[in-house]
């Protein structure tokens, strides 16, 4: 059974050839004798009485499309019931006393919660090497990095350890893992999706979606994932474009006269030979659909990596702050006065990447340095957001390129080496900039280790509010080629 996709799974619920019950407690067994590392934690009670309900519902007639379906959320949404860490020491053993608005959604359409899956800590890296609790390992290759931050997430796919799972893109954390692990993954249009009971790494930048094996089980999720919560400030209205849609509407619509932009920056130096031949052989199934190609420039793509890197860490500075050890989270056990306790706590429980981007993020908003950086760094990212406009407006439907410079790395191969971690965002970071919508599926395989065996994914970016677009084009390539449906050895 955990071979087959959402949309499968949906159907053989709804038939009633498999329970919810039997379909739960048979990824169970699976997580159980995982060696992956990709969950933090498992209530097998609490998610097997979920799986009774959503049984129920289906016997009542009264079931949607995803009851019954077992789901792992990235442990950066808080949930009733299970631990929420963020995968850091900071919030060890915290559960939260209610859920994220994302994970409530999936909940009320009676998706039944597998777990809590890892993540670099807060949310903070691009390799999920940066957890307080361990790295989570690639099912396509134990001795290379999952990806990140979303790795928990992407690995669970992969491993068939799930057929569904949340995630949170900042600057690439639902693109770049879903690549290296070979799956399917969407960053919906920045505020289609609340943020309300996702813990905050950069709130102008963070996003929820989805990642699965799919682009037509991303879109079943989207459903019930995006629509306007109030009690998210970030949250788009309704009036703004933000309206509940059904994703699946267009899969199957031709791509005859697509026109697809190739920026001539996501193909120069620094892209390996191998991720750019897989790339290249993607774009040219789409024009066997269809679709014509057509050369663009995005000039300010090499500005990206110091504008995020500016405007990330000074807003994680922010929202940070509130770890303090007063209220809620871990606090030093020995200590002076006040001052001592917040220094001791913050020092124990937050890991070196979180403090790297706190101390970056405090010195760019200090007096005499905000306006000569953090100021300088929004109006870059608003002439990076123009770039993508005048493409797509002018010259260009979406534009399509390599999610990263190079298939995943070895596991500690760059753990010293954050800059190097940060290179490799360079396609994605714009993106997310720009607040527009970018998804990652699956395109082939690079030569980065001895067995030819670690995936490249192909990154499909489009305007605001193009998600069902963008799920249109990704459904089509993944009916004519068959990389979405390769699963590592043992799977």
């Amino acid at each position: 059974m955990h071979t087959k996709t959402l949309k499968e799974l949906s159907a053989l619920l709804q038939s009633k050839q498999v329970s919810s019950t039997e379909l739960t407690r048979h990824y169970l067994d699976r997580i159980d004798a995982s060696g992956h590392n990709a969950f933090l934690h498992v209530d097998r009670e609490l998610s097997l009485s979920q799986a009774a309900a959503a049984d129920a519902r289906i016997a009542a007639g009264t079931a949607s499309a995803l009851t019954g379906v077992p789901i792992a959320h990235k442990d950066i949404f808080v949930t009733r019931g299970w631990r929420t860490t963020a995968g850091s020491k900071m919030l060890q053993g915290y559960v939260s006393p209610f859920d994220a608005t994302v994970v409530e959604r999936l909940g009320a359409a009676g998706m039944v919660t597998l777990g809590k899956v890892n993540l670099d800590e807060f949310a903070m890296g691009s390799a999920n090497e940066n957890s307080a609790y361990g790295a989570v390992k690639n099912p396509w290759d134990a001795t290379a990095v999952p990806g990140g931050s979303s790795g928990g997430s992407a690995a669970a796919i992969a491993a068939r350890l799930a057929p569904a799972a949340t995630a949170t893109d900042t600057g690439g954390s639902i693109r770049q893992p879903a690549a290296f692990c070979g799956v399917t993954g969407i960053k919906p249009t920045y505020g289609r999706v609340s943020r309300f009971g996702m813990i905050a790494f950069a709130s102008s930048l963070d996003q929820g979606g989805p990642i699965a094996q799919t682009a037509e089980d991303c879109a079943l999720l989207l459903n019930d994932m995006i629509g306007f919560d109030e009690r998210d400030s970030t949250s788009l209205t309704p009036e703004q474009g933000n309206k509940q849609e059904d994703f699946t509407r267009d899969l199957n619509q031709p791509l005859t006269g697509l026109r697809i932009g190739v920026p001539s920056e996501y193909f120069g130096e620094g892209l390996a030979s191998d991720v750019e031949g897989a790339v290249r052989a993607a774009l040219e199934q789409f024009v066997k659909l269809g679709a014509t190609l057509v050369d663009i420039s995005l000039p300010k793509t090499a500005l990206s990596i110091p504008t995020y890197y500016i405007i990330a860490p000074a807003e994680a500075s922010s929202n940070l702050s509130r770890f303090d050890g007063v209220r809620y989270g871990h606090r030093a056990s020995e200590y002076k006065d006040l001052q001592d306790m917040y220094r001791k706590t913050r020092a124990e429980g937050f890991g070196s990447e979180v403090k790297r981007r706190i101390m970056v993020g405090t010195y760019v908003l200090c007096h005499g340095y905000y306006d000569a950086y953090y100021v300088q760094a929004q109006k870059i990212r608003r002439l990076i957001a123009d770039d993508f406009q005048a493409a797509l407006r002018d010259k260009c439907d979406v534009i399509m390129g390599p999610v990263a410079p190079t298939v995943a790395w070895d596991l500690g191969s760059k753990s010293n080496d954050p800059v190097a971690n940060y290179l490799a965002d360079i396609y994605t970071l714009s993106t997310s900039l720009a607040g527009l919508p970018g998804m990652s599926i699956p395109c082939g395989f690079g030569a980065g280790d001895k067995n030819g065996k670690r995936p490249v994914g192909l990154q499909i970016i489009g305007n605001y509010f193009a998600e069902a677009r963008l799920l249109n084009i990704a459904h089509q390539y993944q009916q004519a080629t068959d990389w979405h449906t390769r699963a590592p050895q043992g799977v």
